[in-house]
């Protein structure tokens, strides 16, 4: 017999988002990591709010929907909301019931500096990597680094000349016209009136030049975690001065490989690595004027072929970042949020990649 498409509204539920998420959803073995490097995070959390007045949303409901956002490439904070408002899977891995109200989207405007002063996410970072050095899958000996352009929120008609005479309002505020045909413009002249601290890149010839920032990332080479980040601007230098930096603090004794592209093949940068007791596998850049600076002591050893195929990886990464972690073009402006939110980015990768190593090591 055919059934009638009918709905009736029950006044009770007794199904609980608990019972709705079934036991082998990928989400589960996520929310257990999330919740327990959370719990080392609650005494950072007891000195960022105050001990009276009204209680807030919990920080770590927060988090966990930032984490839902990058892991679904949510758009914006708003269309968070509105997937938390009637979506059971979202509301489950954040920790609110069924009948539970949905926090206003301007609630992470107000957090987050307070989020930004107590660097949260490099913290909830380290937690994550902590959780995979516990299992033994990072690797203390091998590395590679590598930077990616990160589009800033931002036009180029916002670039203008630092000392430039102030202009009449345009016809249409919203969409001026801009003819900057013609005119020579650097970052030595011209800066963005609406996020300063992007600058003027590109990603190679014949490519096109857009505000930008760099991401970097230092990678272990077992199995493709990322252990360092930095952000910084997108300088013609900034690659190799971040590499040196991030090798350094996770191996300050030296005694490591660090594998790169042609870009961090000059005499500095691979200097600066063998300063610091650090064997830079740097692809050689033949094409480069005066030489390549690594030569036979290097490229002789079986470990540097193996280096420079295993640095391919970290593309890997790159490319969860932008086509899944939203990171292509970021919706912030400034250094300090840009950079906070690439690194929780990165941990919201790693958790999915410890995820799958230990599903693989299990089955």
């Amino acid at each position: 017999m055919r059934g009638k498409d009918e709905q009736q509204l029950d006044v009770f539920s007794y199904v609980s988002p608990e019972q709705r998420v079934p036991q082998d959803h990928p989400l589960r073995s996520l929310r257990a990591m999330t919740d327990e490097a959370l719990r080392e995070l609650k005494p950072r959390f007891d000195k960022l709010y105050a001990k009276t007045g009204r209680p807030s949303i919990a920080p770590e409901k927060l988090l966990r929907a930032l984490l839902l956002q990058a892991l679904y490439s949510v758009r914006s904070e708003r269309m968070l909301m509105e997937q938390l408002d009637y979506n059971l899977l979202f509301r489950w891995f954040v920790g609110l019931n069924m009948d539970d109200p949905v926090w206003d989207a301007t609630v992470y405007c107000k957090n987050r500096e307070r989020l930004l002063q107590g660097e949260v996410a490099q913290a909830f970072f380290q937690e994550v990597l902590k959780l995979a050095g516990e299992h033994h899958l990072l690797s203390d000996e091998h590395f590679t680094v590598d930077g990616t352009l990160i589009e800033a929120w931002a036009s180029l008609k916002s670039f203008k000349k630092k000392d430039g005479a102030p202009t009449p309002p345009p016809e249409d505020p919203g969409n001026p016209t801009v003819n900057f045909h013609g005119e020579q413009r650097s970052n030595a002249t011209h800066a963005s009136t609406t996020d300063p601290e992007a600058l003027l890149s590109r990603k190679g010839r014949g490519k096109e030049a857009k505000l930008n920032y760099l991401g970097h990332v230092l990678m272990e080479n077992r199995h493709g975690l990322a252990v360092q980040t930095e952000l910084t601007p997108a300088t013609g230098t900034a690659e190799r001065d971040a590499a040196v930096t991030m090798i350094t603090a996770q191996a300050p004794a030296g005694g490591v490989t660090l594998g790169a592209d042609k870009n961090y093949d000059t005499q500095g940068c691979v200097a600066q690595m063998r300063d610091a007791g650090v064997t830079p596998h740097v692809a050689q850049n033949t094409g480069r004027r005066g030489g390549s600076a690594i030569d036979g002591r290097t490229t002789r050893h079986p470990g540097y072929a193996l280096s420079q195929r295993v640095r391919k990886r970290v593309e890997e990464i790159f490319g969860w970042l932008k086509t899944v972690g939203g990171m292509r073009k970021t919706r912030f402006r400034g250094k300090a949020r840009v950079g906070w939110m690439f690194t929780w980015a990165l941990a919201a990768y790693n958790l999915v990649r410890l995820r799958n190593l230990l599903r693989e090591a299990e089955g």
